[in-house]
């Protein structure tokens, strides 16, 4: 059985990212053999993946290796969702808005997703203004979390608000971690209180 175990926002034709548990077995490579060849999954990463503290404790069973995939229509998407749950939380993120935007022919690195604690409209363009100053920033958008795993979880992850940021930066992954912690507290100096939800390192790509 697959449970969804929550829908922060729904509106199936979104845009955006999944992140699946790579088990290195039959299921796994088939699935990526499958979205190799789908027309709705633009591209394909093996990341390894940071939890924060906080989170691990909302998602006790998550991973640190994942195959990242980004799609164009979450409803195409999840039509196959049976292929890509398993006992292991698996994570979408669609994008309701793109905050920003900045063509680079520098290869993307990294992916920082925040959620924010605290979030008022008024705090959209403060966001906007901080992260236009990061030269490091591809792309950032605001999204909305669904979760699917074989196994119901205890606790609902409780912050709807979520931030996606593209990191092109040559240097370590520690490097730009520490970078995108500095986006959060400048960002968070502004009134909207940000925090790292997970941090993606893409090491590979598969497509």
């Amino acid at each position: 059985m697959v449970f969804l175990i929550y829908a922060l926002k729904s509106n199936p034709k979104k845009f955006g990212y999944i992140c699946v548990p790579y088990k290195h077995d039959k299921p796994t490579i088939d699935l990526k053999d499958r979205w190799s060849s789908s027309r709705n999954i633009s591209s394909i990463y093996f990341v390894t993946a940071t939890f924060s503290d906080e989170c691990k404790s909302y998602f006790p069973s998550s991973t640190n290796h994942y195959m990242l995939a980004k799609f164009a229509d979450y409803e195409k998407l999840v039509k196959d969702a049976e292929k890509f749950t398993n006992t292991s939380p698996t994570f979408t993120f669609s994008v309701d808005d793109v905050l920003f935007e900045r063509n680079t022919e520098s290869e993307q690195r990294f992916i920082s997703v925040c959620y924010i604690t605290y979030n008022e409209p008024e705090f959209v363009s403060s966001i906007a203004n901080v992260i236009v100053k990061k030269d490091k920033i591809q792309q950032a958008v605001f999204a909305h979390m669904d979760v699917f795993c074989h196994e119901e979880q205890k606790f609902t992850f409780p912050h709807r608000a979520i931030i996606v940021l593209e990191v092109v930066d040559n240097r370590s992954p520690q490097s730009i971690g520490k970078y995108c912690e500095k986006t959060r507290q400048d960002i968070s100096r502004q009134g909207a209180m940000i925090n790292n939800f997970v941090s993606l390192s893409l090491l590979e790509k598969l497509k």
